[in-house]
């Protein structure tokens, strides 16, 4: 069962606003946050992301085919959270929208401060608010 992800940054103050704002379009908030580390949860209060300055004091950098990929309650917040990530400097990767992935697949994609990629999706079989 995977506990978290770390997501590195180059500026952790910069990286903690930015996901500040957007983490919160789906409910995320900051529960733990250190001098190289911030950690988010949801309403459970478990943490389940970290950003995280490299403790090898080395450049952070993103993963060629890394993503780190987020629910959202309802497509509205899955297009809040994509304003919210090109507002706060994020750059687009994917507008909200349906995909061909299922046929009940609703999501949008952004890169963060770092170019890490990031996808918030929703289910509206189970959801509405297309």
């Amino acid at each position: 069962m995977l506990s978290g992800v770390c997501i590195g940054t180059n500026d952790i103050t910069a990286a903690t606003q930015f996901y500040d704002t957007v983490l919160a379009t789906i409910g995320m908030h900051p529960v733990l946050t250190e001098l190289r580390e911030v950690g988010y949860a949801g309403a459970d209060g478990r943490i389940s992301v970290f950003l995280i300055v490299p403790y090898n004091d080395q450049p952070a950098t993103f993963g060629n085919g890394t993503q780190f990929m987020f629910y959202a309650p309802d497509a509205q917040a899955v297009r809040a959270f994509h304003e919210a990530a090109l507002h706060c400097g994020g750059t687009d990767e994917g507008q909200p929208g349906p995909r061909d992935y299922h046929p009940d697949y609703y999501g949008a994609y952004v890169r963060d401060l770092d170019g890490n990629k990031l996808n918030v999706s929703v289910s509206l079989e189970t959801n509405s608010g297309a």
